[in-house]
């Protein structure tokens, strides 16, 4: 099945919420479980920078990557993204194709010279796919978050555009 991606929709935010309502995925973020739709609507409403991209397999909405570009001036040259996709769709390249056109459209239209990231240090499979699109861990941050009822530690990823994507 081949993953099309595009800008994220309104009509998308039931589907978003979805992806991040798993336990699997509110838990590898910063999100927190049960939250109503209202508040995915930020997504369409994030301001100048924010790109809002979407997965899907078969018409079905099955991925997210949201990429933001700093506003700070002397860091427009930096973007941040976070994603999720939804469990049963994993391990069948959604991740690899909205990274790659997240980076693809950093690179060759936004002018992002430093994608950065956070990710969870247990999350072995995230890690492994940013480093295959040459991102590099910088820093790890102790007790970085609060995940079932633990503090947990993450790592800050960065990739620096080398000229092809």
């Amino acid at each position: 099945m081949p993953v099309v991606i595009r800008h994220a929709e309104p009509g998308d935010i039931e589907a978003i919420k979805a992806i991040y309502d798993q336990p699997t995925i509110f838990a590898n973020t910063l999100q927190l479980p049960y939250q109503p739709v209202a508040s995915w609507q930020r997504l369409f409403n994030a301001g100048g920078g924010f790109y809002n991209l979407v997965a899907e397999m078969e018409g079905k909405v099955v991925g997210q990557l949201g990429l933001q570009v700093c506003q700070n001036p002397r860091r427009r040259h930096v973007a941040e993204l976070g994603m999720g996709v939804l469990e049963e769709f994993q391990g069948q390249g959604v991740g690899s194709a909205l990274l790659r056109a997240a980076l693809e459209m950093a690179d060759n239209w936004l002018n992002i010279r430093r994608m950065e990231l956070t990710v969870y240090s247990s999350n072995e499979v995230a890690i492994a796919l940013y480093e295959r699109f040459g991102f590099e861990v910088e820093a790890e941050l102790a007790d970085f978050a609060f995940q079932y009822g633990n503090y947990v530690s993450a790592l800050i990823m960065a990739r620096i555009n080398s000229g092809s994507v």
